[in-house]
């Protein structure tokens, strides 16, 4: 520790670390622009000057390392005067259009200028204009704002992985752009929106859409993927204008992904809002909830004939009980199916508790191994923390699986599964850097899961081999780590074939939904937020809540339960699915209750784990069967299940914008 003096107060602070940081340490607020810390420190817009004893001018406190006994001022005369002066400079050639900026409200450049800045300039030659650049369909850029600080350009290059901006020209004529017009490629590239401390970078959904002051904020995490990052929601009235990132040092940090943040335009966009039924004469014509409960009522009723529910991964964890303890109540004529092909894989294995936190990639680890994943595009936040970490620290990547465009160096060694397994029974050279290697990174992505089943033991045979070895098991969907408890088993043919109904939960319509619903020629309940070329066949259409119009517990890739809030009222005759679940089997509904307060205690207390299971009495309440399931290894190649990082999922695939950028993205490809 280090003895220092702030404004002839004495402090003890840190060694190795700015003058601005120690500052900040002991609660005292220097004004910046460049200054981010996340990002490399640059010093260029010199709004954080200090005085330092014993020197003859003002210094920047980004770039000054403290030092024993050193006296700072920070509000004397000579630092007021210096930062007002720095204040004008930046207002030289900034346009007066505060009032029709979408910055206005929570600009750093105008908090500063209030604070700092003079009553009149000594400006009055004409100001100079910036042409804008064109970032793609989510950055809106009015460069003539910009005022220099390069958070773009070093959050680009350092954590995005992409040099798409830099500094163009010298003194007065410089400027922010690119040599070459093309769009910011990136996963994680709306988070220059709140990196850019003026107007020059806004969102180009939310223009001139709302004030600050008008829109309400809730607290909520991201379900677009299984990283579950922590976001606010900010809302006017009764829709949801925006997402921004809420900083979370165990998971998402201050980032989140571009899904996340922009696929919001599909809570509104095509929404189911009316119950519809199906006949052969009329078509589709709107019922009441009513009349649709006693219909269906007669045909769930009927024990002889077999209903199959089809869920997705993203289903939340009360939902999935409900439908779990419906299936054992009725065993022979209720079932319920994913239609992820990983589930199969689980069987009825518990969650695993032996994989690492995310927080865990910070480790002094030297080696990565990332199996069967494109990490880019299977969770773009983890692939911002690997990256990172390879530009700072001496770090090998090493991709098990097809090659993949990465954004930092990575060693592809296209193996297929049965290889993968021989490198870690030390049968290969490779073997060497698994075992040896202190504390290796692993990162599991989703289709090993369809190429292998009973990952759970894969986890527990590479942690024999390497104790200190930090596994992340990237799932499939937003709640896979639920399914995977409760043993939801994926869907097969015979299933759906002896099925007299089948009742899709939120599903998404892929190929092998549609092909496999419109042979069969079943009776389909359409639960869904949207329609599709599915729903046009089904039986009944009946609308369900967003996960912002309903609460809900998921389990991320980390085995950690998060909670959502509710945060709109549904639209119109749209309930939530447990709601919906309820009124069709509401003698299951005091069952599921109680159920839940146990899984509550699991999910919440992991340590519980070794006393929860044995006790079977209560594990088969639920229907769990805490036996791991044998290995089943499958020979098809290791590769990505995800081709398209915008359209992933059931509500990006109604986003207007995510189909914008998926076009975009198109247009970078080379078919060559």
């Amino acid at each position: 520790m280090l003895k220092i003096k702030i404004n002839n107060s004495e402090f003890l602070v840190k060694n190795d670390i700015s003058v601005l940081e120690a500052c900040k340490y002991v609660g005292i607020s220097i004004p910046r622009f460049c200054y981010h810390e996340t990002l490399s420190v640059a010093g260029n817009c010199r709004m954080c000057l200090v005085e330092i004893e014993k020197t003859p001018k003002p210094v920047s406190s980004c770039t000054l390392p403290v030092s024993n006994n050193m006296q700072i001022f920070t509000d004397s005369p000579l630092v007021k005067k210096a930062r007002e002066n720095v204040v004008e400079t930046l207002l030289l050639n900034h346009p007066l259009d505060c009032p029709i900026c979408d910055q206005g409200g929570e600009c750093d450049l105008q908090d500063q200028t209030k604070m700092w800045g003079s009553d009149y300039s000594r400006f009055f030659m004409s100001k100079r204009g910036v042409e804008d650049k064109n970032c793609g369909p989510l950055i809106k850029t009015i460069m003539t704002r910009c005022i220099h600080c390069t958070r773009c350009v070093r959050f680009g290059s350092e954590v995005a992985g992409v040099d798409f901006l830099g500094t163009l020209n010298r003194g007065t004529s410089t400027e922010i752009g690119g040599y070459i017009s093309r769009i910011f490629n990136s996963e994680i590239s709306g988070n220059v929106i709140d990196l850019c401390p003026v107007g020059a970078l806004t969102s180009k959904p939310y223009a001139f859409k709302a004030r600050p002051w008008e829109l309400r904020s809730n607290e909520s995490i991201d379900l677009t993927d299984s990283t579950g990052s922590h976001i606010y929601v900010n809302f006017k009235e009764s829709e949801i204008l925006r997402i921004l990132p809420k900083s979370n040092s165990e998971i998402n940090e201050n980032l989140i992904s571009d899904k996340a943040r922009f696929y919001i335009d599909s809570l509104k966009n095509q929404r189911l809002q009316r119950l519809f039924e199906k006949s052969q004469s009329l078509g589709y014509r709107s019922i009441d909830w009513k009349s649709f409960l006693e219909k269906i009522d007669l045909v769930l009723s009927n024990t002889n004939k077999t209903a199959v529910f089809l869920v997705n991964e993203d289903l939340d964890l009360e939902s999935f009980t409900f439908l779990k303890l419906i299936s054992n109540y009725y065993p022979n004529s209720v079932k319920i199916k994913s239609v992820s092909r990983a589930a199969s894989n689980y069987n009825n294995s518990f969650i695993s508790w032996t994989t690492n936190r995310i927080s865990d990639i910070k480790k002094s680890s030297k080696t990565c191994f990332l199996i069967s994943s494109n990490i880019r595009l299977e969770g773009s936040i983890l692939n911002a923390k690997i990256r990172s970490k390879t530009v700072l620290e001496n770090f090998d990547v090493f991709s098990f699986g097809q090659k993949s465009n990465s954004n930092f160096p990575l060693k592809v060694v296209n193996l297929n599964i049965d290889n993968v397994l021989k490198v870690f029974e030390a049968k290969t050279l490779l073997s060497k850097l698994v075992v040896s290697t202190k504390s290796p990174l692993f990162i599991f992505g989703e289709s090993l899961n369809k190429r292998i089943s009973g990952v759970f033991s894969l986890v527990l045979f590479l942690k024999k081999i390497n104790p200190n070895a930090i596994i992340v098991d990237v799932k499939a969907s937003s709640n896979t780590g639920s399914a995977s408890f409760l043993g939801v088993e994926a869907v097969n043919a015979s299933t759906l074939l002896s099925a007299e109904t089948i009742v899709a939960v939120n599903l998404e319509d892929t190929v092998f939904i549609r092909k496999q619903l419109n042979i069969l020629n079943k009776a389909v309940i359409w639960i869904n937020t949207h329609g599709s070329k599915t729903a046009s066949n089904a039986k009944y259409i009946v609308p369900c809540a967003t996960y912002f119009e309903q609460e809900g517990t998921f389990v991320n890739l980390e085995e950690r339960a998060q909670k959502t809030l509710k945060t709109l009222t549904s639209v119109q005759d749209s309930r939530s699915i447990k709601k919906i679940l309820f009124s069709m089997y509401p003698n299951v509904k005091e069952k599921t209750l109680k159920a839940l307060d146990f899984l509550y205690e699991i999910v919440n207390q992991p340590e519980l784990f070794k006393t929860v299971s044995n006790k079977f009495n209560r594990l088969n309440m639920i229907g769990i069967n805490p036996l791991t399931p044998s290995n089943f290894v499958s020979n098809y190649p290791l590769k990505s299940s995800i081709e398209d990082f915008y359209r992933s999922n059931n509500l990006s695939k109604n986003s207007v914008t995510m189909a914008k950028c998926s076009q975009e993205q198109v247009k970078t490809m080379n078919n060559f």
